[in-house]
């Protein structure tokens, strides 16, 4: 067997390992994910929930899905304006396709990046510098997951509808204030990555437009807030469907902190962790156990609706071909 076989089956060994972990990890956390959440409809009666999910008037939870939706489309201009920072172009129709095909493909590939992958996949075969595109979705989800410490922290310490214990508002205000730290610090870093060299240099490398241009940074991370904002509002217009009696700033207070939990990579999308979450917040508004899991349970399905609005650019735009590969691998080479 040449050297040339043998190193195709070892990449194929190494493949097919990959997937199998993946597979396995997916697994796990879409088992734990279920068994949360079956171990809340057990203790707090599947009845009861089911009667707060048919108290939803059909109206708020359209709207919910439709201010959703304009939420992604609003991340979609923000990787925009991201990519242009690594001298990326491309026409905004393509970036919003992309974002939605990522959207799709989260649903169902398993993992915890399989979405971000996608796009960053699309946008860096369409272009020949996949270097540059994930760096872009890099930053995109950076960017995002900072604004979202950012006003969970905010929320917590002004907040007073809802009683948070005195632990918890420092917990999030520190969290807020180590990436509030980061930002300012990534200026620094610049000269420290450009000295890296090998391979760990050249993953870093397209990420130094980010870290030299906190200024361009500002409208990126003023839309990410306005992200967080838009979602409270989401889960806002679901607790009005139900009946809820819960003000808007304790929405604003619970959402970002529970999108915090659900952002870890325990279960898929967050499912169980974000109920659980709503149990404790939610209850500290005074909204009934049953009720604050139904409006997890909700604000699950809008979500995967909306992800599903992503079939129909995922079915029209041709999938990157096979023989693209070798654009790909001198495409890295060169990043």
């Amino acid at each position: 067997m040449t050297d040339t076989h043998i190193d195709d089956a070892n990449a194929n060994r190494l493949d097919a390992s990959r997937k199998s972990r993946s597979l396995i990890a997916f697994g796990v956390r879409a088992g734990l994910g279920v068994g949360f959440l079956g171990l809340f409809l057990w203790l707090y009666g599947v009845g009861r929930i089911v009667q707060s999910l048919a108290r939803e008037r059909p109206i708020f939870f359209v709207a919910t899905i439709a201010l959703y939706l304009a939420g992604q489309v609003m991340s979609a201009y923000r990787w925009i304006l991201l990519a242009r920072l690594s001298g990326l172009a491309g026409r905004a129709r393509e970036y919003l396709t992309y974002y939605f095909i990522g959207m799709f493909t989260n649903l169902f590939v398993p993992g915890l990046i399989g979405g971000d992958a996608a796009r960053a996949a699309y946008l860096g075969l369409r272009h020949r510098r996949m270097g540059e595109a994930v760096a872009s979705v890099v930053a995109d989800r950076g960017v995002g997951l900072v604004a979202l410490f950012w006003f969970a922290a905010v929320a917590a310490f002004t907040v007073t509808s809802v009683r948070l214990p005195s632990t918890m508002v420092k917990v999030a205000v520190a969290i807020g204030l180590l990436a509030l730290a980061g930002f300012l610090a990534a200026p620094i870093l610049v000269t420290p990555l450009r000295r890296l060299r090998g391979r760990l240099g050249r993953i870093v490398r397209p990420l130094i437009p980010y870290c030299q241009n906190p200024l361009g940074l500002i409208i990126p991370f003023a839309l990410s807030l306005l992200l967080q904002a838009s979602l409270a509002v989401c889960q806002y217009l679901l607790a009005l469907g139900m009946g809820l009696d819960v003000p808007l700033s304790a929405v604003m207070l619970v959402v970002p902190m529970a999108n915090v939990a659900a952002s870890l990579p325990v279960t898929f999308n967050g499912l169980g962790v974000r109920e659980g979450a709503y149990l404790l917040l939610f209850g500290m508004a005074g909204v009934a156990h049953q009720d604050a899991i139904a409006l997890g349970l909700l604000w699950f399905s809008a979500t995967l609706i909306g992800g599903l609005a992503g079939v129909v650019p995922f079915v029209m735009t041709p999938i990157p071909k096979p023989e693209d590969k070798l654009d790909l691998y001198v495409a890295a080479q060169g990043s």
